[in-house]
């Protein structure tokens, strides 16, 4: 059974930083390209960052780039997003998804095969 669990979500004032985990398990996890989505009430889910198999290629959303960060530890089973210069649009559930056979990075969340249940992010002013 594929199980994916995010933590690491809460409450930080703007400019702050969070560090956002997903652990997988029933999975060949380094098989994988792994991604960040997220949420935000009334709206579509978006696109954040996604990671190669390897870790050796990244892609973020304009909207992230040079203040997040994914990363991931194939050793742990786990991927993670560093969260820096925090700002109340990033509020949002945050959501880790599993792309299998992962291949090339994508962005459209509909490529992606697995997801977890998701860590709520606010981000106050």
């Amino acid at each position: 059974q594929v199980q994916m669990v995010e933590s690491g979500g809460g409450l930080v004032q703007a400019g702050g930083s969070l560090r956002l985990s997903c652990a997988t398990s029933g999975r060949v996890f380094a098989s994988d390209v792994m991604g960040w989505f997220r949420q935000a009430p009334g709206k579509e889910r978006e696109f954040v960052a996604a990671i190669s198999r390897n870790g050796g290629n990244t892609l973020y959303a304009d909207s992230v780039k040079d203040r997040f960060t994914i990363s991931r530890d194939n050793a742990k089973n786990a991927v993670y997003l560093q969260m820096n210069s925090l700002k109340p649009e990033d509020t949002a559930v945050y959501y880790c998804a599993a792309d299998w056979p992962g291949h090339i990075l994508k962005a459209d969340p509909s490529e992606y095969d697995y997801w977890g249940q998701g860590t709520q992010v606010t981000v106050s002013s």
